[in-house]
Parts: structure tokens; C-alpha cells; sequence
């Protein structure tokens, strides 16, 4: 694990604290004594195998599940998210793996779906400014706002699914695997758009099995593995560091191609003068 005094301490404001939160159904046990912080202008990757417990917890933020045990803080405050309408209202925004867009409406009424301007008179110019604007502060790529989702690439529509959170100001957003299935040009897009979050000053939560999109845009990284927290890496952290930390395995592929390249090193070193 990388040491944590080799990297610049977070300046931004503690947007979010957990301490401790278990979540059981019945007897199983999702989350066990989970701890994490996040702050303003920070990206948290969260990474772990499938069934460590990365979906439960993000569910727990988003107001779907609530904890069997331990504390919510944000910022500053003891919170309850008891549904997902009060994790909103404060502040809390989740764009979800699906994304839930009507694919046949265009890309304000997506936006705006149940937060419509003047909903008994649509104000459709003020809806489309705004629209526009929230774009424009993402430097979206897309060509109109007046065209469907449906005719949309899979980078597009999840920037409109980030403009859409970012529609009531949230302090955090969390992203659930936001370029899986993207291409190579799509996920470098998707991936510009979540240092522009960032850079925007929120704090931002990204799940993702994507190591190299990880490194890409996280100021750490958190591993869960069985529903317990299992280290706090960097981007420089190695490949065969996160793969023995998400799976337990110290012995797998990723330590062996490493192993066999050192010796390799060592062998080419050895044989010069």
C-alpha cells in the first residue's frame, strides 16, 4: 500500500465521512465497518471484486438502502438518508450503471424528467438555456439539445446523465461504472467530463473495474473486498498492489508477469561490464 505522507492531504472541504457503516439482509452481511471520507475537489475510486459490496454502499449513499449500524456525515453534519429524495435534496447525486434515460425524448425534457420549469406551462426557453449551460460548463460534445437520446453515442448520453445531477447542485456525485462498454474515444471523453467535475469543486465517488481509467482521473483509491474495507492506494500504486488487495491473492498472474520481468531486469543488469 502506498504510504499516505508520500501524497498531498486533501484541501477540499470533508464533503462526506462514513465510520463504520455495516449494512446486514439478514443474515448476510453486505458491509461490515466501513470507512470513508471524501473530499471537495476529490476524486475516490472505489474498486473490488463482484460482491464486495461497492453497489450496496452506493445504494446506501443514494438513499436506497439505509445502514444497520454507524454514522453518515456530510458535511459537518450527523445525516439519516432515509429515501433517495432526501439524499438529493442534500446534496447527494447518483448517476446509476443504466443511466435511466427515455431514449425518445431529447436531451432537455432528460434533464429536466420530473424537475420540469413551470410544469403547468413548460418554460421550454429556460429549460433549453439551462440545459445548454450545464453542458457547456462539462464542454459536452453534443451537437443539440432538441435531439433524442436515442441518437446519441454511449459517451454523450452519459454526459447528459451527468448534466442531469448536476442540475440541483449537488456537493457530491457518484458514478457507478460510468464508461463501461464505452469505446477508446468515448472513455477518454467520459473521463475529461469527470475532471471537470472535480475541477467544478464537488467531491466524486466512481465505481469502476477499469484500472487504467482509475489511474486516470482518481486522487485515491479505496478497495473493498467482502464487504470490508481493505487498503487506501494512489495512482502509482502497482497493478500487482491492487490485484492482491481486491482479491486477497498475492500469487496471480498480474505478480508473476511482474516477478518474471524483474528477474529478466535483474538477468539483463547482471550481464553488463
Amino acid at each position: 500500500m502506498s504510504d499516505a505522507s508520500d501524497h498531498r492531504a486533501p484541501s477540499g472541504e470533508l464533503v462526506l465521512s462514513l465510520k463504520g457503516v455495516s449494512k446486514h439482509f439478514g443474515a448476510v452481511s453486505a458491509l461490515t465497518d466501513i470507512n470513508l471520507d471524501v473530499h471537495a475537489g476529490e476524486v475516490v475510486a472505489l474498486v473490488g471484486d463482484n460482491g464486495a459490496g461497492k453497489s450496496t454502499l452506493v445504494k446506501v449513499l443514494a438513499g436506497v438502502h439505509q445502514p444497520s449500524a454507524g454514522t453518515i456525515t456530510f458535511r459537518g453534519k450527523q445525516v439519516t438518508l432515509s429515501d433517495p429524495a432526501t439524499a438529493l435534496d442534500l446534496g447527494i447525486a447518483t448517476v446509476f450503471q443504466d443511466l435511466a434515460l427515455c431514449e425518445n425524448l431529447d436531451v432537455v425534457a432528460n434533464i429536466f424528467l420530473g424537475r420540469e420549469l413551470s410544469p403547468l406551462k413548460l418554460d421550454e426557453t429556460a429549460m433549453e438555456v439551462r440545459a445548454w449551460t450545464l453542458l457547456n460548463e462539462l464542454a459536452a460534445r453534443i451537437p443539440s439539445v432538441r435531439i433524442p437520446i436515442a441518437s446519441l453515442s454511449g459517451g454523450q448520453r452519459q454526459t447528459v446523465a451527468i448534466a442531469r445531477s448536476l442540475l440541483l447542485e449537488p456537493k457530491l456525485i457518484m458514478l457507478d461504472e460510468p464508461t463501461a462498454a464505452l469505446g477508446v474515444a468515448q472513455t477518454a471523453e467520459v473521463l475529461n467530463l469527470i475532471e471537470r467535475v472535480r475541477d467544478k469543486g464537488l467531491g466524486v465517488i466512481m465505481i469502476s473495474h477499469n484500472m487504467e481509467d482509475v489511474r486516470a482521473v482518481a486522487d485515491r483509491i479505496v478497495v473493498l473486498r467482502l464487504g470490508r474495507n481493505n487498503g487506501i492506494f494512489y495512482p502509482d500504486t502497482s497493478n500487482q498492489e491492487l490485484v492482491s488487495a481486491i482479491t486477497g491473492a498475492t500469487e496471480n498472474a498480474v505478480s508473476r508477469r511482474a516477478g518474471r520481468r524483474q528477474a529478466q531486469q535483474e538477468l539483463r543488469e547482471g550481464g553488463q561490464p
